[in-house]
């Protein structure tokens, strides 16, 4: 029974720095029970139709209940309007009005912006005057660019300089169940560790890196390194994945992310559960390290 309950673990966690995220002095070692009420702010949502096929809770009503239902305070959301369309101001507008329309705040727009289009920079002005979004959601796969590319270093400044959240999504779904016309490789991360130690006030959160990267701990380690950069859990796997990543980088900032409704949140929650987590660390996951961020923009 025991070896069945850890493969039930596994496969429900397999999709799937900071305030602190060692255990302070006194604090218990094992695993902490998660705090109760609405304190989780989820960094990877998305809203609209995924442009390959429908996703369950694809619906913002019912993807909203979903998330209240886990206690979901606040959820960084992108639209994914944003990876074939090439108006970004439509998009972006079509994204803060279904934000807006949940009515309880829960949804926070994070518009996207396509450095290699026309009129990019009028994009992230209305992002952050006319949407008053706390950042932006980049998708260099989707959008043609490295991130060794001017244009990007060139964005990566005017975000910062309007104090702007810039999370960059390294990959938005496994290359082997990509359809065959629109295989994409992820985007490397390895240029941030050379162009963010000239941009101190960056923020970046790195969205979905576990999935392509996690094996190399020596990129792991020299982006978490750095200050600016923070990663999101959900595709962390493996039963105790978190607490083993937490033990083996210590300077990594992990924020809390589902990335729903591509994912099913239950991963991301069972992944908090499972792993042996004190309370600090939990706190800090859950939305310590994410209301740092939004405090700072």
């Amino acid at each position: 029974m025991k070896k069945a309950a850890l493969v039930a673990a596994a496969a429900a966690a397999g999709h799937s720095r900071s305030l602190s995220q060692a255990a302070g002095p006194g604090e218990p070692s094992g695993h902490a029970p998660e705090p109760a009420g609405e304190d989780l702010i989820d960094s990877n949502v998305y809203l609209s139709r995924w442009p390959y096929r429908r996703l369950s809770n694809d619906e913002p009503s019912r993807l909203a209940r979903l998330l209240k239902r886990n206690g979901v305070s606040r959820a960084w959301t992108g639209s994914f309007d944003a990876l074939l369309h090439r108006d970004m101001s439509a998009v972006n507008a079509r994204l803060a009005e279904e934000c807006s329309a949940e009515g309880t705040g829960l949804f926070v727009p994070f518009g996207a912006v396509n450095p290699m289009l026309p009129g990019w920079e009028e994009d992230l002005r209305r992002c952050h005057e006319v949407h008053r979004m706390p950042g932006i959601r980049l998708h260099p796969d989707f959008h043609g660019y490295g991130l060794d590319a001017p244009r990007f270093a060139r964005l990566m400044e005017l975000a910062g300089a309007r104090g702007l959240i810039v999370q960059i999504a390294l990959g938005m779904e496994d290359p082997r169940t990509q359809p065959p016309s629109a295989t994409l490789a992820p985007p490397h991360p390895g240029p941030l560790a050379d162009l963010l130690p000239n941009m101190p006030g960056a923020k970046v959160v790195l969205l979905n890196f576990f999935r392509a990267y996690g094996y190399n701990r020596v990129l792991l380690v020299r982006l978490s390194s750095l200050p600016q950069v923070s990663f999101d859990m959900a595709t962390v796997e493996g039963v105790g994945g978190v607490r083993e990543l937490l033990e083996s980088v210590a300077t990594v900032r992990l924020l809390f992310g589902s990335y729903s409704p591509f994912y099913n949140f239950d991963s991301s929650r069972l992944k908090l559960q499972e792993s042996e987590l004190g309370a600090g660390q939990l706190a800090a996951i859950r939305h310590g390290n994410a209301s740092a961020l939004l405090q700072s923009s």
